[in-house]
């Protein structure tokens, strides 16, 4: 099974990336944590939020992977804990398909994404740059890797 972080946005800054890369090679052969960029769309022009998010609802579709089981970032997603999220990753595992986790754009993501989705996430009760969302839920991923794996990084 791979995790699929479906992220909108390009060029972040460089702590970004290397704080994704760092928790990204952490992870498994068997269950690597995989990063696919998707462009945002441009705001102006008389193009409104509602038509950026369906624009980059398509993007996301066309770079999900086949038969994945789809989890979108929302406000009004699961809050997890550590441990819960952990619980949700066996789950995610024992289904067998790959695990795309959707980050939407300045605006989130389309509601038909929302509505279509397998589930929705609760990353934090605070509104989070897509950049430092994208360093805590590869985070968050790792720490939950590691309860399942009985690895002391977590040490609670």
């Amino acid at each position: 099974m791979n995790i699929w972080l479906l992220a909108v946005g390009q060029r972040m800054p460089r702590w970004v990336d290397e704080a994704y890369a760092e928790y990204a090679r952490r992870f498994p052969a068997q269950n690597p944590l995989l990063l696919k960029e998707i462009r945002a769309e441009a705001r102006g022009g008389g193009i409104g939020a509602d038509a950026a998010m369906e624009r980059e609802a398509q993007r996301i579709e066309a770079a999900l992977p086949p038969g994945c089981l789809r989890i979108a970032l929302d406000e009004h997603g699961t809050r997890h804990t550590s441990a819960s999220l952990a619980r949700a990753l066996q789950r995610w595992r024992d289904d067998g398909r790959d695990v795309a986790l959707l980050i939407g754009g300045a605006d989130g993501l389309a509601p038909r994404l929302k509505a279509g989705a397998d589930g929705l996430l609760r990353l934090s009760d605070l509104t989070l740059p897509h950049g430092l969302a994208r360093v805590l839920l590869a985070e968050a991923l790792y720490r939950a890797h590691t309860l399942l794996a009985g690895h002391p990084y977590h040490r609670a």
